[in-house]
């Protein structure tokens, strides 16, 4: 994991205005995996993580390698550098000219995140604002910080979202809830988000970053198998009328996995 500071140029970076000479100066999104466990760290601290186009191409290229290592890491955390997760979209780089490879790239990027087989934590501290809470929306938990300030600004600067927050802040906290947030641009506490249901758990700041590994140390504790089943029959079944989602289980649902009879034979002994 180099983090040295040393300019590269980005191999693939599109041919579009703004992007034809930029070098970039440190990786903008970490990686490192341990047990298991992937975590990917925004890594724009000194501009609270904003999210540039170049950035969103380098959490694109981790989500899809994560995709296909799904028989080494279990579970993923995402988290962001410094004093906050993330400000949201970088308007910066968006004024200077830059942009995606294509129209949708940053919210397909989320998709991507969303559709990962391996169950992902959002850990939020600091600023989570706008496109950044469109971004832990794909996630499937979210464990936050007592520092944590979370809100929508859309409406405040008169743009609408395209990454998903109409659909999925709404899945995950309630329509009116989510309405209320999105008309009104009212920030949410890292404690309030626990009680409107858009966070699983708000821990002090000083117990923050070891609260997340404890979480994502007891998922990968489990079988990879079972995770991986569950998080699929929940994403396909979930827009299923009931009846539907419980046949779509029956028929989809593997069963018993490759580490039953194992895990079942430890157990036994250890009684």
């Amino acid at each position: 994991m180099d983090n040295s500071g040393n300019p590269f140029l980005y191999p693939d970076f599109p041919s579009k205005s703004g992007y034809e000479a930029c070098v970039i100066m440190a990786k903008l999104v970490l990686r490192e995996d341990s047990s298991g466990i992937s975590i990917l760290t925004l890594n724009r601290p000194e501009f609270l993580n904003a999210l540039s186009p170049a950035l969103f191409i380098e959490l694109r290229d981790h989500i899809d390698a994560l995709a296909q290592a799904y028989d080494e890491i279990g579970c993923v955390v995402l988290q962001g550098a410094g004093r906050s997760f993330s400000a949201g979209n970088d308007l910066k780089a968006i004024q200077n000219g830059e942009a995606a490879p294509t129209d949708h790239f940053q919210a397909e990027t989320i998709d991507a995140l969303e559709a990962l087989p391996q169950p992902v934590i959002a850990a939020v501290h600091g600023h989570c604002y706008t496109g950044a809470l469109e971004l832990v929306l794909g996630c499937d938990l979210l464990i936050c910080s007592e520092n944590a300030r979370i809100f929508d600004t859309h409406a405040k600067w008169g743009l609408s979202s395209t990454w998903g927050m109409s659909q999925r802040l709404p899945r995950r906290i309630g329509y009116q809830k989510a309405k209320e947030l999105m008309y009104t641009s009212r920030l949410v506490s890292g404690r309030e988000a626990v009680e409107i249901g858009l966070a699983i758990r708000c821990v002090p700041d000083d117990k923050f970053s070891d609260a997340v590994m404890q979480a994502a140390r007891s998922i990968v504790d489990n079988s990879w198998f079972s995770l991986r089943t569950y998080k699929m029959l929940m994403r396909k079944g979930r827009n299923l009328p009931l009846a539907e989602a419980l046949i779509f289980e029956r028929e989809k649902s593997p069963g018993m996995g490759p580490d039953t009879l194992e895990r079942l034979e430890k157990f036994f002994k250890s009684k």
